[in-house]
């Protein structure tokens, strides 16, 4: 699908996100971006988006970049309009595109277990349930490309470990392209395929690991894998001047109102 080659990207504050930069995504791929806070995961996620331009280097799409509709974009927070249903924030990207919503937002909420919840406006909707509106509104139009953003972040380890497995589930289904930004080792370890571990910042490509993937997080290969990227982000480089920066495991306390 895309080949990054080389690509830099300096901010005009002097901050060098992103230095030297190589990547093949392939279609149907599920990657996992990791690496410390401040290494460029982001800034790359953006590039690729193309809501930014890199300073060097080029991103080449093999069929040309995907048009109108075709990237779903997930942040980590939810970034619902407070005052709209759950179907109207799952509609948006259609309305700003003119396209009549159809029976597309009903399904696209079904999808991620919501049906009931279409009327609901956010206040009244659990975190983790927020994100799974998050998830339906990337969705909704069908997109070849799905570009997360740390998603679950915020959440208890619960709503994580359960939207995860759906995550996984509704990547087989769509049959779409999915990059995954995380801080969390376990959580690239479950749900990607192709585990890109990036160095400290300016950031760059340490290694790439790949994987088969996992029926359940019991299995010794999940084990064995979380091991294996754990030695990766161990080599020099991988890591940032204050280790304890990072934290790698991703059981970071859910965000409070």
């Amino acid at each position: 699908m895309l080949d990054i080659e080389r690509v830099g990207r300096r901010f005009p504050n002097g901050t060098e996100a992103l230095r030297d930069l190589s990547l093949h995504l392939a279609s149907g791929d599920f990657m996992a971006l990791l690496g410390p806070s401040g290494c460029g995961k982001s800034t790359l996620l953006r590039l690729i988006a193309g809501l930014d331009r890199p300073d060097a280097g080029r991103l080449a799409w093999e069929d040309g970049p995907p048009g109108p509709g075709r990237i779903g974009f997930v942040f980590q927070d939810a970034t619902l309009l407070p005052w709209a249903t759950a179907a109207e924030n799952v509609g948006l990207p259609l309305r700003l595109r003119r396209t009549e919503p159809g029976e597309a937002v009903s399904a696209a909420l079904a999808r991620v277990g919501l049906a009931e919840f279409a009327q609901a406006r956010p206040h009244a909707l659990s975190g983790g349930m927020r994100m799974r509106v998050s998830i339906a509104r990337a969705l909704v139009s069908r997109p070849s490309l799905l570009l997360m953003d740390e998603p679950f972040a915020a959440l208890d380890e619960f709503t994580r470990h359960g939207l995860q497995d759906d995550l996984l589930s509704l990547w087989r289904e769509a049959r779409c392209t999915v990059v995954f930004v995380t801080h969390s080792i376990y959580e690239a370890a479950f749900l990607a395929r192709h585990i890109v571990v990036m160095t400290p910042r300016p950031g760059r490509v340490a290694t790439q690991i790949a994987s088969s993937g996992f029926a359940t997080r019991l299995d010794p290969a999940y084990a064995a894998l979380v091991a294996e990227v754990t030695e990766a982000i161990r080599r020099p480089g991988a890591l940032p001047p204050n280790p304890e920066a990072w934290d790698p495991v991703g059981a970071r306390r859910p965000q409070t109102p």
